[in-house]
């Protein structure tokens, strides 16, 4: 049966040939590939020549990432405030506090959740809430003590817009574990600063020739009160975006007090006028005084030429200024007073849908007024309720770029800058510098990622087209395996035209010259740094560098990457018949290359349909072969069989006539 078998072994040997290559080509094809999306990814749409990279001096408070076509420079911006979000927290709660039943609901931004709750732990409500949650809001208990626990519950989305709102059996949980209150409405405050505040005119209703005109010289300001003495008035500016709401009031205490009349002192001072002081003189230690001198006016006279100023009094304290400088009277005669002869002034803004400016005027002599700093707040959105531990508020960011304040309801900001996206982290100490500039090292690495795909198609078509095992050690990055690997593949395809061919090909690809422009510095890819002998500058012999890998000098490399961008982004891809479209340079015809290898029905894929056939018939051999020496030794296992029967019954026979023979011998 051995002799049978050398046939089915010679095909065997065969089909594993035939495997072997097919292995090979699928490395090559794999290598090939890999070389051909490195070359695409170097003149394709998305190519790393035009990737920007954005960096901050300032990243703990503001990032940036810049978009392909963003502007090469810098820009300062800088972070009044950051856009935050909800996060209330409650007051101690036992850790086995039970949550009653009831319809909860809760709401972010418009948007509610809502559900019923059977009643239970802690714990397992929140764990309801936070699957309901999703990307609104978030729920958190957090252990206080051994016995006591807090629960926190944040909004996941920031900006003013975005409030936590809670309703139903929401609101009352919420009061009950000391998380909010009652309240009053959300409110802003206007300018608090004097330097913003106008002096209006005066208006007296009676003109006095010396009455002084009313002025804020006086007016000062002690946290949130403002002190405005008699024949003193300001102008608060409201803020015009106040007016585009309709639902936008102002709300203010204000009180009137009598004071001291400032008009005896100033009649005084008419008939008395302040007069520089008499002088002396000294001569030999001894000073001499002059006589006062005595300027009084007889009373007589000063009746007759001046007139006394007459005591104001004017309740018309508050008015509206509009655009078109004309002024509106805000009544303030039949509002309540309080016990401390406080008004509580509430004005809404859509009475007065031109005001630009609060005015408060004290042409009174013998009164002092005081009053809060004006608030803001939208009468159709009050939550009704006041978080008592607050962490953080819902607020919108404030950002400043180029002189002009910008708001946002979100710390991801892509509408400032074109083309770039502002990550706000926090405030800014100062203006932030955002430095836009070309990735260029996403450039060295694509370029390093060319050069290391190039070099293993190149190593593979040396170790099959080779039977020199130093193409093989030569390469120190491979592991044990890949290098016993590489043996088995060792000179596979010696002669093999089309991969010598293929390797030619390539060759002459990266060393040929790309003039894609008259003034083009950067034409041939040994000028920046990639070459097969870029690593040294000596002419000695190297058997390694004959057999076609690129090499990379990484300061020159580096170097013309600094200073020659544009050309090397045209040296791998650039149009070259106008129709803007790349059509030329290293990465273009490399990417031609290596598709002719590895598209649907191209050289790579024409060799394993070949040895597909090939295994396919051989299989069939092998098995036709198998079924032969099946057929054989089944017929051999028959006549062994017959001739062991055969052999057998004549061994029967034999002792049976010997025992005949012995019984006769006996007997005689």
């Amino acid at each position: 049966m051995e002799v049978e078998r050398l046939p089915l072994k010679r095909e065997e040997s065969n089909l594993e040939k035939f495997q072997g290559q097919q292995n090979a080509w699928r490395d090559v094809n794999q290598k090939v590939a890999a070389l051909k999306e490195s070359v695409k990814n170097l003149y394709s749409f998305d190519n790393p020549f035009n990737s920007k990279n954005a960096d901050s001096s300032d990243a703990a408070a503001v990032t940036a990432d810049a978009d392909r076509d963003a502007d090469v420079g810098e820009f300062k911006i800088e972070v009044i405030q950051e856009a935050t979000a909800d996060r209330f927290l409650s007051g101690n709660i036992d850790k086995n506090y039970k949550v009653e039943a009831g319809r909860y609901v809760f709401g972010v931004g418009g948007k509610t959740i809502d559900f019923n709750w059977k009643g239970g732990k802690l714990s397992d409500f929140v764990k309801a809430l936070n699957k309901r949650g999703t990307d609104l809001l978030k729920a958190s208990v957090i252990g206080v003590s051994k016995k006591d626990s807090a629960l926190l519950i944040e909004g996941l989305k920031e900006g003013a817009e975005n409030t936590l709102v809670f309703k139903e059996k929401a609101l009352e949980f919420a009061k009950a574990i000391d998380m909010v209150g009652d309240a009053k409405m959300e409110t802003t405050s206007l300018s608090a600063s004097l330097m913003d505040y106008g002096v209006p005119a005066s208006n007296d209703s009676v003109a006095q020739a010396d009455m002084p005109a009313l002025s804020k010289g006086g007016v000062a300001m002690d946290g949130g009160t403002i002190s405005i003495p008699a024949r003193n008035a300001i102008e608060i500016p409201i803020d015009g975006s106040l007016n585009a709401d309709g639902n936008q009031m102002l709300s203010f205490t204000f009180k009137a007090e009598e004071s001291v009349d400032i008009t005896e002192g100033y009649n005084n001072a008419l008939s008395n006028p302040d007069l520089p002081d008499a002088g002396s003189v000294t001569f030999g230690g001894v000073t001499v005084y002059n006589e006062k001198s005595d300027a009084s006016l007889d009373a007589a006279l000063v009746k007759a030429d001046k007139v006394p100023l007459m005591p104001i009094e004017d309740s018309n304290y508050l008015a509206i200024r509009n655009k078109d400088g004309s002024e509106t009277p805000v009544d303030i005669s039949a509002l309540p007073v309080d016990e401390d002869g406080n008004v509580t002034v509430s004005i809404s803004l859509d009475d007065y849908p031109d005001a630009v400016g609060l005015i408060v005027r004290n042409s009174n002599t013998g009164k002092a007024l005081t009053m809060s700093v004006p608030e803001s707040f939208d009468a159709s959105q009050s939550r009704g309720f006041a978080p008592k531990h607050a962490v953080s508020s819902a607020g919108d960011a404030t950002l400043r770029y180029e002189g002009i304040t910008i708001t946002r309801g979100s710390n991801d900001i892509d509408d400032i800058v074109p083309e770039v996206t502002l990550h706000v982290h926090g405030k800014t100490d100062k203006p932030a510098t955002i430095s836009i500039a070309s990735d260029k090292e996403a450039v060295k690495n694509a370029l390093i990622t060319f050069v290391g795909n190039y070099n293993q198609v190149v190593a593979e078509i040396n170790i099959l087209t080779s039977d020199k095992p130093e193409v093989i050690t030569e390469l120190d990055y491979l592991t044990s395996d890949e290098k016993e690997k590489a043996e088995e593949k060792l000179g596979m395809f010696m002669g093999d035209f089309t991969l010598n061919n293929g390797k030619s090909s390539i060759q002459r690809i990266v060393s040929a010259s790309y003039p894609h422009s008259e003034f083009a510095e950067v034409t041939m890819l040994n000028q920046i740094g990639i070459s097969t002998n870029a690593s040294t500058n000596s002419t000695s012999y190297s058997a390694s560098r004959l057999r076609g890998y690129l090499e990379i000098d990484e300061k020159k490399l580096d170097a013309a990457i600094d200073n020659n961008l544009e050309d090397i982004k045209k040296l791998f891809g650039y149009d070259k018949d106008g129709d803007l479209i790349a059509d030329d340079g290293i990465a273009y015809q490399l990417d031609r290359q290596a598709t002719s290898w590895t598209q649907s029905g191209g050289i790579i894929a024409s060799k394993m349909s070949t040895l597909s056939t090939q295994i396919e018939n051989s299989n069939k051999k092998i098995s036709e072969l198998q079924t032969q020496l099946d057929r054989t030794e089944s017929n051999l296992k028959t006549k062994y069989s017959n001739m062991e029967g055969t052999l057998n019954s004549l061994e029967s026979q034999q002792k049976s006539l010997q025992n005949t023979f012995s019984n006769t011998n006996a007997n005689k």
